[in-house]
């Protein structure tokens, strides 16, 4: 056993073992862990936000506050307001054949829950399914992403003391996450690309670990014909650039009516010029997080234009900067199937667009790829919508929104197929990270009981009943 599997393993028994001394942490301690939690990240909020723009190169202060500490202050303050009442036992039903016993769900902790994180939004991905985890009574071991150290840190400071008891951080490169799959984990959740996805469920099977994958894919938007295209534009605009398009539910390409595309693009200029006017040199543009990153989306601008892709870019000398790793809006039209654009997910300002002459063709066109983590739909003619919505599978949906879906705390976020399985967020967080335990509860008075031992008594009159129902069956 190699060192880090060693320490991992240890670090696995230590909570485990904390785990099997209290396997139903009361729902008050649970409470009081969040809330201790909750007024640490308050208390760090410009100690994060420093962190996570160092990690990025440079990251705005809009991203960080707004896209990743409130969602997770808010997820904190829904689940501490919701426990107990998610908790409590769920009564269900038993029939006639289980008269006079009762029957209900006991939601149970599941025992030491795995965490790996992604790089993109460093605190709310990792710390809501930790919370969630936390919620319904599990031990965490928490994989933070090894491109966010600075961040990390602040985690960790913000994990001491009596939480460190019930939450483990853990920090690593590849061969760490590696180890860390190969854990006999209660439960794990990954968050990531659908490459690695793969290789993190093949390893969890060895031990019959269940999975939840939050991935990615191509998440698709469909503008119809009565839209104001000004307004969708804002919309778009805003879900392309936050965090510099590196979201996993970003709007990666467009569909718009042929008749729309030229007002399309004019428009992603006007405000992209209006709101974002000093390009890369102004403060409100995030960073790529890495030279990698960076030289990837630089690499999928080159291709499309060698392929014959025709590449907008609203201000001219202020787009691109390597040495900051930075990049604005790039909108890219004539796009096609053939371009590395249109086949892997872009986590970045590019934004192909692409016209359409019917809706069935953009049905059969995303229907041909992968399940996308979202789908986006603008307009308000509600019989295209629904025919929209009901034909293309994807793991959520917004209508003349983008992003925000993830941000409500009562819906669960997962994806489907390719873009991942599993959900959390909400009550399905708390479920997703419990057992749900069939429980049937008999009294002292159970007739049923002494009728089931009269076998003999039992088996002929039930072979009387069926031969004299047999021909009116066979009548019917």
């Amino acid at each position: 056993m190699t060192d880090i599997h060693a320490q991992l393993q240890s670090e696995f028994i230590k909570l485990n073992n904390a785990f099997l001394a209290d396997p139903y942490l009361a729902i008050d301690k649970r409470i009081k862990l969040l809330k201790t939690i909750k007024s640490r990240l308050i208390d760090n909020e410009q100690a994060l936000v420093a962190a996570t723009s160092k990690d990025f190169g440079y990251r705005t202060e809009f991203d960080t506050v707004l896209g990743d500490l409130l969602p997770t202050v808010k997820s904190l303050t829904d689940i501490i307001k919701r426990l107990p009442k998610w908790s409590r036992n769920e009564s269900r039903s038993v029939g006639i054949s289980l008269w006079p016993s009762s029957a209900h769900i006991h939601y149970q902790p599941k025992g030491v829950v795995g965490v790996i994180a992604p790089w993109n939004y460093p605190i709310q991905l990792a710390l809501v399914p930790a919370i969630s985890a936390l919620a319904a009574g599990n031990r965490v071991m928490l994989k933070l992403s090894e491109f966010t150290p600075h961040t990390n840190a602040v985690i960790k400071q913000i994990m001491e003391g009596a939480l460190a008891e019930h939450c483990i951080i853990v920090e690593g490169e590849a061969d760490t996450a590696a180890a860390f799959c190969d854990l006999p984990l209660a439960h794990l959740l990954f968050t990531g690309s659908t490459s690695v996805g793969r290789k993190v469920m093949q390893a969890a099977s060895k031990n019959l670990t269940p999975v939840t994958l939050e991935l990615g894919g191509k998440s698709p938007v469909v503008i119809l014909d009565d839209v104001n295209i000004k307004e969708a534009a804002k919309t778009l605009l805003f879900g392309k650039l936050n965090n510099a398009g590196q979201i996993c539910v970003a709007p990666d390409y467009v569909f718009v009516p042929k008749k729309l595309e030229h007002q399309l693009v004019l428009q992603l200029s006007e405000l992209y010029k209006k709101h974002f006017k000093q390009g890369v040199e102004g403060k409100n543009l995030t960073s790529i997080v890495s030279d990698r990153q960076y030289q990837r989306l630089i690499s999928t601008l080159i291709d499309a234009k060698d392929k014959g892709a025709q590449v907008f870019e609203p201000i001219e000398g202020h787009q691109i900067d390597e040495l900051k790793h930075r990049m604005g809006l790039h909108i890219l039209t004539q796009v096609n199937d053939d371009m590395r654009v249109m086949q892997d997910e872009i986590f970045g300002p590019l934004l192909p667009i692409v016209s359409y002459e019917s809706l069935q063709q953009v049905i059969d066109t995303i229907n041909a790829d992968s399940s996308p983590l979202a789908l986006y739909l603008f307009g308000h003619d509600k019989e295209k919508i629904s025919k929209l919505s009901s034909s293309i599978r994807s793991g959520t949906l917004a209508i003349n929104d983008v992003l925000m879906q993830v941000t409500a705390d009562q819906l669960p976020f997962g994806g489907i197929g390719e873009s991942g399985m599993g959900h959390y967020h909400g009550v399905e967080g708390f479920k997703t990270f419990s057992h749900a335990r069939n429980t049937l509860v008999s009294g002292k008075f159970n007739p049923r009981t002494s009728l089931l031992l009269k076998q003999n008594y039992l088996n002929s009159s039930l072979i009387h009943v069926r031969l004299k129902l047999l021909p009116m069956l066979i009548k019917s």
